[in-house]
């Protein structure tokens, strides 16, 4: 028995480092190597004669390992987007619903707005029956007094004469 998210994690970790630039290039410092050790050196200390079956073996079975070590690696990526983007759609639904809601609030908060008197128009209002309220005062103040001119008051309470 094998624990797939252990054997998950370090297929991706094996994936990440293949493909690295920094293993291209040890590769290609090694593979120059074999074949310059090979061609180079005498034939009694050459392990791999022409035309290089142990080393073509070699990359063969890195090849036949390092396949199905990314498709696992991207497979479990493709898994993680998956459940991201499931997440990433919930979340926008939820958005979309709060947005919707929010703008038949703010309709509803305009249209009672519709109904309230605003500061101006309670000013403009206010100002209105401050002019009826005075010309009535005035047109009362202007019916009780007399035509004539009120009579004068000297200093002692006597009247002139």
């Amino acid at each position: 028995m094998y624990d797939p998210e252990v054997f998950g994690a370090m297929s991706e970790r094996v994936a990440r480092r293949i493909g690295s630039w920094a293993f291209i290039a040890w590769m290609t410092v090694v593979v120059i190597t074999w074949i310059g050790w090979n061609v180079l050196a005498p034939d009694n200390l050459k392990p791999d004669i022409f035309p290089f079956i142990f080393l073509t073996l070699l990359l063969s079975l890195q090849a036949s390992y390092a396949a199905p070590l990314i498709l696992l690696a991207q497979n479990r990526q493709t898994d993680r987007d998956r459940v991201q983007f499931q997440e990433d759609r919930s979340r926008n639904e939820r958005i979309l619903a709060d947005s919707d809601y929010l703008a038949r609030e703010i309709a509803d908060v305009r249209d009672a707005m519709g109904e309230l008197a605003t500061r101006d128009y309670l000013r403009v209002e206010l100002r209105d029956l401050l002019e009826e309220i005075s010309a009535r005062l005035d047109r009362i103040e202007s019916a009780q007094l007399p035509d004539h001119t009120p009579p004068v008051a000297s200093d002692h309470g006597l009247h002139p004469q």
